[in-house]
């Protein structure tokens, strides 16, 4: 009897298969677009179904070019399936097994990359648990995306599933995973990105697991520049780490740029691509013959390949993401192909933005987006109430005191996990600002007199608000940090923007088009300059524009504040200068740079 198949899907071939199912690489008939399809085993039982919808779950809360993306999951009574993204690209474990090691900017490169798709996953209450070159896959254009979200759990779950390798000492002992999880597994591919090797190696589990709770770690290997940041990334506790992927980046490109200058980024992606491109006969859809009739552009160069290859078997934990992929030409040929519309046989699809079920006369259809061909409504506003709340705490181990921080706080959210993970989002600049001080505390400590480690200093943090509903939520953070833990502050300015409609964090990818953010941010830079330079007595003080700062939105230090008729701007000065000034831009001068739906939550249409 032959398998089951998706209706309105042509199967090219296989990809992997396994006990607990398989994946192919199918094209939308209609429009040609190639998909990956993940068909779960007709003799699955309800755990393995329970698995299934939950991966479909925790991908479809994720939003991020570097992360495939889920179109939807079908349930019936032929079988069970979920219809992928195809991302057109090689495994970064091809890679290293055909290479050995990445130059340092073309790992940075890629732990960037990884580290963005897992900050779209923090911001929205998810944990990979599961971050391995296996997982992480890299097109011919050197970007690389994170895939397989089979074993992903809300922040807060404890288990000790995982790939013993680059599992953080707290996976280990069974403990609630979180971001900071993410973080650990990501700098130990990173590790072994540049070492050509992993950082721990032993011949049973019990001795991998001894060696990453209590083992030094080797960095004798690791460009003495990059010590630092593997360190903090692999730190044994979990509160001694950057509490997310987010706050990850910015310290990588802190240590990139002082490492290998200001281009170290566009020269990794170079390096990768052609690392990437050296495979190119792997690239599941270009070896296919796909990527020109599907559009996908990258004729020549043209994809990337599939997550494991395609002789890879799928494991036991569910049907794990063997070669979920698809080049950036496909993404867009698929966004404008109705696959939000396809059901299975019989199914009735009700377009949904959230990962959710709905009724259908052949069972359960989910779906990750709008309709593309339709109109895209604006969601309902909802009767949400922001407030400010302060914070206080005596840090006598770092010599610092927090007193009457501000931060906001939400309420009215019917759904009170999604309340939580917004509070978190809006709690953040403040742990993030303590955890700063932390940092630089035990760096400077070595070298203070007796009368500075006697004197505390003080930490304040300001909140003013832009757009406080109904539809969206713009909060400012104005952060005085002390420095030299003996005199004088470091301005800091961080915004956080929620989409109240839907309980969602925005990150620059969801405020800014591709356009707006390629280049790092050129177009925005042009667009939105700095303010003239400042004079300080004989110093010259210039602003520093956007494209210095790599990230915009979110809970970057140039993060835009929405106000009722423009984005307010904060750019920063440095070192005799520092301080901030602000830009106004009316929300009509950035119409093409900006997303149309955050356009319409900005005007509250």
């Amino acid at each position: 009897m032959a398998a089951w198949q998706v209706s309105g899907f042509r199967e090219v071939r296989e990809l992997g298969s396994g006990g607990q199912g398989r994946v192919v690489l199918a094209v939308h008939e209609e429009s040609g677009a190639p998909v990956a399809i993940k068909y779960l085993s007709a003799q699955a039982d309800a755990g393995d179904r329970d698995r299934f919808r939950h991966e479909a779950r925790m991908l479809g809360r994720v939003t991020s070019p570097h992360v495939a993306r889920l179109y939807r999951l079908i349930e019936g009574e032929h079988g069970t399936a979920i219809v992928m993204e195809a991302v057109n690209g090689v495994s970064l474990k091809e890679i290293l097994a055909r290479h050995g090691r990445l130059e340092p900017q073309a790992a940075l490169t890629v732990l960037k990359g990884s580290l963005l798709g897992l900050a779209a996953a923090h911001a929205v209450g998810v944990v990979h648990r599961d971050y391995k070159p296996a997982n992480v896959i890299v097109p011919a254009d050197g970007r690389s995306k994170l895939i397989d979200f089979g074993i992903a759990t809300p922040a807060g779950t404890a288990s000790r599933a995982g790939t013993p390798f680059y599992m953080a000492p707290e996976q280990w002992r069974n403990e609630p995973a979180t971001p900071a999880t993410d973080v650990y597994a990501a700098t130990c591919v990173f590790y072994e990105c540049v070492t050509g090797h992993r950082p721990y190696r032993a011949d049973s589990r019990a001795a991998l697991m001894t060696q990453h709770a209590t083992a030094p770690l080797p960095l004798e290997e690791v460009p003495e520049p990059l010590r630092p940041m593997v360190a903090r990334g692999m730190a044994k506790n979990a509160v001694e780490r950057p509490p997310g992927a987010a706050a990850f980046v910015d310290e990588l490109d802190r240590a990139a740029r002082a490492a290998y200058g200001a281009d170290w980024e566009e020269e990794g992606v170079r390096a990768l691509a052609a690392a990437a491109v050296a495979l190119a006969s792997l690239f599941p859809v270009t070896a296919a013959g796909l990527a020109a009739s599907a559009g996908a552009g990258a004729a020549g160069a043209a994809g990337a390949a599939g997550a494991q290859g395609a002789g890879t078997a799928l494991g036991s934990g569910g049907v794990a993401g063997a070669a979920q992929t698809a080049n950036a030409g496909a993404a867009v040929a698929a966004k404008g192909s109705g696959l939000g519309l396809l059901t299975g046989t019989g199914a009735k699809v009700t377009a949904v933005v959230a990962v959710t079920a709905a009724a259908t006369a052949g069972g359960f259809v989910y779906a990750s987006q709008k309709a593309p061909d339709k109109t895209p409504e604006t969601p309902e506003a909802v009767n949400v109430a922001a407030t400010t709340r302060t914070f206080s705490q005596n840090l006598p181990d770092i010599n610092l005191i927090v007193q009457n921080v501000e931060y906001a706080v939400v309420s009215g959210f019917s759904d009170q996990a999604v309340q939580q993970r917004v509070n978190q989002a809006l709690r953040a600049p403040v742990d993030q600002a303590i955890d700063d001080y932390r940092r630089h505390w035990n760096r400077v400590r070595p070298s203070l007199s007796r009368d500075l480690l006697a004197t505390p200093m003080r930490l304040t943090v300001k909140v003013s608000y832009g757009q406080r509903g109904p539809r969206l939520l713009s909060v400012r953070y104005l952060i005085d940090n002390p420095i030299y833990a003996g005199g004088g502050l470091e301005p800091t300015v961080k915004s956080v923007n929620v989409d109240l409609t839907r309980g969602r964090v925005l990150t620059p990818a969801d405020i800014f088009t591709p356009a707006a953010l390629a280049d790092n941010a050129a177009v925005l830079s042009r667009r939105v300059p700095p303010p003239p330079p400042l004079r300080i007595d004989s110093v010259s003080c210039p602003f520093t524009p956007i494209s210095d700062q790599r990230l915009i939105g979110g809970v970057a230090a140039t993060g835009p504040m929405f106000t009722g008729d423009r984005l307010v701007f904060t750019f920063r000065q440095w070192g005799e200068c520092v301080g901030d000034r602000t830009r106004e831009v009316p929300y009509s001068q950035l119409a093409d740079l900006l997303k149309p739906d955050v356009l319409r939550l900005a005007q509250g249409g």
